[in-house]
């Protein structure tokens, strides 16, 4: 395991003087991970909580509402909701409620920490959690009509005896580069239209040694087309004037938060493509996208499909799907509107 190279105090001492950087950035510029930064303030505003999904789950709720925050380097989703409706999973655990939405791993879940933290806003207080190399998996952040006393309670009862303020960490794991096999491509074809939920997809993939990005570039039409990947904002801004609800999918290897509904208020900030809604914020790294994906994935409701963005190392930034409620079926306009985007060699609009 790689160590910490700076002492804590020193680590609170060149904290002192950052301005303007988010943690994360700035922790890098020291070379430590984002939770090694937290780490070294153990003791002094932050609290180290018990591992375990189902006691941190269990005492969520009582919070009220919230700010659920989800990254990769590429993207950031941020939901306003309660947490509620948790469901345990040794390998996978879910919340499912019409705000927050998530998908969590919790192999993935190895630090979790309660963060007290004066801003130029007032004292922000959080619950994050890293991975093994140090990189955040998720974020709770509370509210002003947050429940402060079930706080208090929560990090009473969950803090843990170990209240060091160093965090071993591992090597970063790259991102997995495209993987195809060309020999099993009609196999892939075959398998693939033979579909009854996407959830079986990876596990086609798998079993063929490829993945995700690789058996896109292999599949061709109609189950994968390449689209511009100049694309993706325009894309939003069609969802906006079309007012079709769509379903966002954006994660990590230990998260995945998921927007269902409209998007409206679309700018851009620099290299930043955000989304700023009610409830409801998207902050995309448009200019790392290097590959985007139209993917048609079948099931028993009918055709999945999908646009799909990931960066020049082949990691999946973000995954987009029409959305269909009680009220209303989005997806054909979705589906319409996906059919219509440019191929990279295209240079006319959608």
């Amino acid at each position: 395991m790689e160590q910490v190279l700076m002492a804590p105090q020193d680590i609170r001492a060149a904290y002192a003087q950052k301005t303007g950087q988010r943690d994360r950035d700035f922790a890098q510029t020291l070379g430590l991970s984002e939770g090694q930064l937290v780490a070294a303030f153990a003791g002094q505003g932050v609290t180290r909580l018990n591992l375990g999904l189902d006691g941190l789950f269990g005492q969520l709720a009582g919070l009220g509402e919230v700010m659920a925050l989800t990254r990769n380097p590429s993207c950031v989703i941020e939901k306003i909701g309660r947490y509620d409706n948790y469901h345990s999973g040794q390998h996978a655990a879910m919340v499912l409620t019409e705000e927050i939405d998530l998908r969590m791993f919790p192999a993935q879940w190895h630090h979790v920490f309660a963060v007290e933290r004066e801003t130029e806003a007032g004292l922000r207080r959080s619950i994050q959690v890293f991975d093994a190399a140090g990189d955040a998996v998720h974020k709770i952040i509370l509210r002003d009509g947050s429940d402060l006393g079930h706080w208090d309670g929560l990090v009473r009862t969950l803090a843990a005896e170990d209240q060091g303020q160093t965090m071993a960490v591992m090597p970063r794991k790259p991102a997995e580069a495209p993987k195809a096999n060309a020999d099993k491509a009609d196999a892939l074809r075959h398998e693939w239209a033979q579909m009854t939920d996407t959830h079986q997809f990876l596990r086609l993939t798998s079993k063929l040694r490829m993945n995700r990005l690789g058996a896109y570039r292999i599949a061709g039409e109609p189950l994968a087309r390449a689209v511009d990947p100049a694309a993706v904002t325009g894309l939003f801004e069609q969802v906006r004037d079309r007012q079709i609800e769509v379903m966002i999918f954006v994660g990590n290897r230990g998260c995945i938060e998921i927007h269902g509904g409209p998007v409206q208020n679309l700018q851009q900030m620099g290299p930043w493509f955000n989304v700023l809604d009610p409830g409801f914020n998207l902050h995309l790294r448009s200019d790392h996208i290097a590959e985007v994906w139209a993917v048609d994935k079948p099931t028993q409701r009918g055709p999945a499909i999908s646009v799909e963005a990931f960066d020049a190392d082949g990691a999946l930034i973000l995954q987009i799907f029409g959305r269909r409620t009680g009220e209303a079926d989005h997806r054909p306009a979705w589906d319409a509107l996906v059919a219509a985007l440019p191929g990279p060699a295209d240079t006319g609009a959608a």
